[in-house]
């Protein structure tokens, strides 16, 4: 997944975001944000076991397999990984203010 991936990926969330019509009670609009977080999660991971997969090829000397894949495929799983730390701290925060609030 590059970059270009995500930014993309995130704008039609956004515009999915604004087309979607306020639910009554709330709870579909918090299960999407559930799947959408857990598909996030589960994309992350997938960057992660494919790097380490490609790691593990290319130290066993496999020829289908370069250096310079091995880097990138690591080097996105750490970006995808910082950032999945970011909006995880950024819960995090927003959870602290809500509790913060006089009832």
């Amino acid at each position: 997944m590059n970059i270009g991936g995500i930014q993309g990926d995130m704008q039609a969330m956004m515009l999915e975001a604004a087309n979607t019509k306020p639910a009554a009670t709330g709870h579909s609009v918090s299960s999407e944000f559930g799947d959408m977080l857990a598909k996030a999660i589960q994309n992350v991971n997938g960057l992660q076991k494919t790097s380490g997969d490609l790691q593990t090829r290319f130290d066993r000397g496999d020829e289908n397999v370069s250096l310079s894949d091995v880097m990138i495929a690591r080097n996105k799983s750490s970006v995808a990984f910082e950032a999945t730390i970011q909006v995880r701290n950024k819960l995090v925060e927003a959870y602290k203010e809500l509790m913060n609030m006089p009832v």
